[in-house]
């Protein structure tokens, strides 16, 4: 008989759904697993007010097989022009969690990101009022740095002042991927928080070149150095509270994956949960893997945890070289190797 492991529901606190045909293929792999999913809004236009966001859940509803118990969580585009009449919205929306921040051109339709953080403080103090969480993707992207110093350079330059000035704004470092992100959230007040994904548990940066240029691996941030993985390996199994899980699956077409000009994003959401069992049963700390994917996030943004549970066995499986979706194809985290567990479905 099989080994099982019986967890309360975990929730994907980061993923990327996409939208058109995109969405109805990625989509039910999130619902199958997670019962809550933080939705980023990166978008072609982004999602920037509360009326699109339920256009855009009702979008997300719509792919979720029939009988699915499947909420999304929506997060706003944060711009230099975001308004304050916009935050409080959100506030009194239940559907909408918080805003996003991503610096202008940090990351994939990121263009019209917040250019300085100057323009947004005004914002930041009426989000800290309203009790409306912050999301950031902290990298600077000045040209001149160096692409594996961007977020401890984020940390130092941008989000330490911020929080000096604003220790009562509730925030999310994303995907965090440094030692230097570690270390700001354990050292902060309980507002500060991290997610924390997969491939930056699984994989150093040399992992990209390893046998020639891996694209599938190519993420922002980019994987880092040994040192910073081993970090956020160990803050991931801590049984802190201001770390949990957070996927950043994000989906594009094998074919821009694997071109001359290659998108970021690592599409994990078929998988997920396994990918964290194999990491924390590793670590010797799979007793910790409940609290860290579905008891952490919720508690952080003041909803219920989960009244369903899920199912994984200890069977090996295979993760396939490619997922079709129709005329899209897909691969996949680890794509063609082999995990030890299963999920194995809620009850």
């Amino acid at each position: 008989m099989s080994e099982k492991l019986t967890i309360t529901r975990p929730d994907d606190w980061h993923v990327h759904l996409r939208d058109g045909d995109m969405l109805k293929a990625v989509a039910p792999f999130t619902a199958r697993q997670f019962g809550r999913a933080l939705i980023m809004p990166n978008l072609d236009p982004p999602v920037r007010t509360v009326e699109q966001a339920m256009a855009y859940r009702g979008a997300i509803l719509e792919t979720v097989p029939d009988g699915t118990p499947f909420d999304p969580k929506m997060s706003l585009f944060l711009t230099d022009d975001t308004s304050e009449d916009e935050v409080r919205a959100a506030a009194r929306c239940e559907h909408v969690l918080g805003f996003k921040w991503y610096p202008a051109g940090a990351t994939t339709n990121s263009a019209t990101g917040v250019t300085r953080a100057s323009h947004i403080m005004g914002t930041l103090e009426c989000m800290a009022e309203n009790g409306v969480v912050l999301q950031i993707h902290g990298e600077v992207t000045d040209s001149h740095v160096d692409i594996f110093d961007r977020e401890a350079l984020f940390i130092e330059q941008v989000l330490v002042p911020i929080h000096r000035e604003i220790p009562e704004l509730r925030l999310v470092l994303e995907h965090i991927t440094t030692t230097e992100g570690v270390d700001f959230v354990r050292d902060s007040n309980r507002n500060i928080a991290a997610t924390i994904t997969p491939q930056h548990l699984l994989y150093s940066r040399n992992e990209i070149f390893k046998g020639g240029i891996r694209p599938h691996l190519y993420c922002l941030p980019v994987l880092k150095r040994e040192s910073h993985r081993l970090s956020v390996l160990q803050a991931a199994v801590s049984g802190n509270p201001s770390f949990f899980l957070g996927t950043d699956s994000a989906p594009h077409p094998r074919n821009h994956k694997e071109s001359a000009c290659g998108c970021a994003g690592i599409f994990s959401a078929c998988t997920a949960i396994e990918f964290y069992a194999e990491i924390f049963e590793g670590m010797e700390h799979l007793d910790r893997l409940e609290d860290f994917s579905s008891h952490f996030g919720a508690d952080f943004y003041g909803v219920d945890r989960s009244s369903q549970k899920a199912v994984l066995d200890k069977k090996p499986q295979e993760i396939p070289p490619s997922i079709e979706c129709g005329h899209i194809s897909l691969t996949p985290l680890m794509a063609g190797e082999s995990l030890s567990w299963t999920f194995a479905g809620t009850r």
